[in-house]
């Protein structure tokens, strides 16, 4: 797609979904989008066969999440991040606030990853080529994180458990979903749901909001 036509299609279907983007998100956004078609042509990282659904899903979706996250300076981390979406996006809405870390255990994707990173200069983000059990041994890693987000299939109660070890007290949990499956999906403590909220209504998607409780005194 050409730069002209990106910009136009992406302004539009922003407008369309309620997002009001600045010029320099907008031209950062459309850089992701650029880089993504190229690699895409040599490696599969996503579907971009309909350039309207693309553009809500992998970055008018993220920049309606990054409401969601804390307002003051955050680690994130995403967890299988594969193209790099909700991943760049988030932190590109976020701004210089959100330090980023990737996990992706394909080697092409995270060479993808990594070129993003320099191409976007977003010099507080990083890559982890690594399944996310192997990050989980390091104990620097244990409760570093003020966020999580994931692009969830489906919700695993097993699967948030082992993951939330990843997220510091009062952390917040970001879940993007497609229209199937429960508003409020199964979750034992230290998280608990939050909310269900829609994204973009073409696409009926939705974001769950988790937070990690705080142990009380007598349980620390």
């Amino acid at each position: 797609m050409a730069a002209r036509d990106l910009r136009t299609r992406l302004s539009r279907r922003a407008a369309r979904t309620g997002v009001v983007l600045s010029e320099d998100l907008a031209s950062r956004l459309a850089a992701y989008y650029e880089l993504l078609e190229r690699w895409n042509r040599k490696i599969n990282l996503t579907a971009l066969e309909d350039p309207d659904a693309a553009i809500d899903r992998l970055l008018l979706e993220p920049v309606i999440a990054s409401r969601y996250l804390p307002p003051e300076p955050i680690h994130l981390i995403d967890i299988g991040s594969g193209g790099g979406s909700p991943a760049l996006p988030l932190a590109l809405a976020g701004g210089t606030r959100v330090s980023l870390t990737m996990v992706e255990v394909k080697v092409r994707k995270s060479a993808f990853l990594r070129e993003a990173v320099r191409q976007l200069e977003l010099p507080f983000a990083l890559v982890e080529n690594s399944r996310f059990e192997e990050l989980l041994t390091r104990p620097e890693l244990h409760e570093k994180f003020q966020a999580m987000s994931i692009r969830a299939v489906r919700v695993e109660t097993a699967l948030l458990m082992t993951l939330q070890a990843f997220l510091a007290p009062r952390a917040v949990l970001l879940l993007f979903r497609g229209p199937s499956g429960p508003e409020q999906p199964t979750m034992m403590p230290p998280l608990e749901w939050t909310a269900t909220v829609p994204l973009v209504e073409s696409l009926r998607s939705r974001l769950t909001i988790a937070r990690k409780v705080a142990a009380s005194p007598m349980q620390a």
